[in-house]
Formats: structure tokens, sequence, C-alpha cells
């Protein structure tokens, strides 16, 4: 099974849009992850995939009416061709038969469009908690995650440490990985190298390394991370100023040498 990267284009918006493939491209990354671009970098927006030979990976983000919303956003999304999409589907406050009826409904839609989708658990969505998502995928065995647990982090306030179970059951149904290291105070460390954060680090590298085996011996043949470390409101930032503490672009090219340096052990 094939390590892919790919660089979210979260944080980059300093850069123009050929400024953006081109350092993500000559970085080794394998791709990108962004919601779909606007009319008026479209074109450009394909265009440049098609140049440096980036694969993409899209983003839908549910509001309102949770199922037309899912669907109009993947309708958009498949025009680019990505190899999934990743969804931040329903709400925390859905009453749970709701959230079973929208899933089920977002896995016709799914079906319909022949691209892989995966539900992220996060914050404020109806995977915001180990045990919330436990219940939907005991109820739904076609479910497929984004696994970012560093939102669970923050809502348990701890590295997990009482949820063992839930977590490797959970590791089994995942597809899809944004690899940003949370800590029981908040969904990102200031700097994933820094000692301090050695825990927080080894709790999420075991996290990674059990949904690479299982995505192993599922058969498998890639598995993508994305470091998805955010700028500023997520990155710390110094008071008054707003200075970042960390380089993001460093940030998350040291999680992509760490993800790369990892991943032979973790699969031996």
């Amino acid at each position: 099974m094939k390590l892919k990267v790919f660089k979210s284009l979260w944080g980059m918006e300093h850069l123009t849009i050929e400024e953006k493939f081109a350092k993500i491209a000559a970085a080794g990354y394998a791709g990108v992850e962004s919601p779909p671009p606007g009319p008026d970098e479209e074109e450009k927006f394909r265009e440049l995939l098609a140049r440096y030979g980036l694969e993409y990976s899209s983003m839908a983000f549910t509001n309102g009416d949770h199922v037309e919303s899912f669907r109009s956003q993947l309708e958009r999304a498949a025009t680019f061709s990505p190899v999934l999409i990743n969804a931040h589907s329903a709400k925390d406050d859905m009453p749970y038969e709701e959230q079973l009826s929208f899933y089920r409904q977002a896995a016709e839609i799914e079906r319909s469009l022949g691209i892989p989708v995966v539900h992220e658990t996060h914050r404020g969505r109806a995977m915001y908690t180990p045990w919330t998502t436990e219940r939907l995928l005991n109820d739904l065995p076609e479910l497929r995650l984004c696994a970012d647990f560093s939102h669970w982090c923050v809502v348990c306030e701890s590295l997990l440490e009482d949820q063992a179970g839930r977590m490797e059951k959970i590791a089994a149904r995942a597809a899809y990985v944004h690899a940003r290291v949370g800590y029981a105070e908040g969904p990102q460390v200031n700097h994933p190298a820094a000692p301090e954060h050695a825990d927080a680090l080894a709790a999420h590298d075991a996290w990674w390394r059990s949904i690479a085996r299982h995505r192993r011996d599922q058969g498998a043949d890639q598995l993508i991370f994305v470091p998805e470390f955010g700028p500023p409101g997520y990155l710390h930032s110094l008071p008054f100023t707003r200075q970042p503490v960390s380089d993001l672009w460093e940030v998350c090219l040291w999680m992509k040498n760490y993800l790369e340096s990892r991943w032979e052990e973790w699969l031996a």
C-alpha cells in the first residue's frame, strides 16, 4: 500500500493560485485538497492540476437542507474528477434519526456519482465525539471516515486514553486522514516537533498507524494523509499582533516528512 500526502490550500490565501500549485509540487506533495474553486479560477485550477501532475481531493460543507446541500456540492465537485470527496456533514444537534436519514441518502448520492466520499470527524458535526461516531458506524456499514481526531481531543479534553476500544473500531472505518496534532485544550499544537507536545504526537501516531494497518489489511492500494494545520485562529499567535508563533508551511512540511519517515515502520 502506498502513502500519498496531499497539501491543503487552507492557509495559502496570500499566494496566487499559480504560486500555490508550484510550491506544492516543488515540495513533493502528491495532490491538493480544497473546496472546488470559484468560477473565475475554475479553468486555471484544472490546467494547474494537469500541468503539475497533482491529484485532487475535494471538500463539501453541508448546511440548511443538508441532503440537498450535500447533493449540489458533490455534483459540483465531481466535475473536477477528484480522487475522493471529504464532507463536513450533518450537525451535532440533529436528532439521531435525522442523522441516519441524512447518511443513508448521502450513500445513495455517493453511489450515483461513483466517487468515494468520506465524512470528517469534526466539531459541530454529527461525528463530533468517538461515541456518536461509533453509534453511526454500527448502524451504517457503508460509512467511511476522514479521521481528524484532533477535534476529539478538544471535545473530550484529553488524549482519549479512555476511548481505546472505540478508537480501534473507528480506525477500521477511516479511509482518509487529516494529520493535524491536537491536544487536550486545543485542535492544533503550535509545532508537532516541539518536545512539550511529544505525548500528543505519540497518541496521534498510534491512531494513524492503526488506520494504515487496517487499510492495508482491507486491500487498499493507497492511503492519503493531509497535514491540515491551519493559519492563525488555529495556529497560535502573539497577542495584539496576531503574529504566528510557527511558520505554517514549515509545520505542514515537517509533518509530511514525519509521515513518510514512519510509513514503513507502521506497516512492518
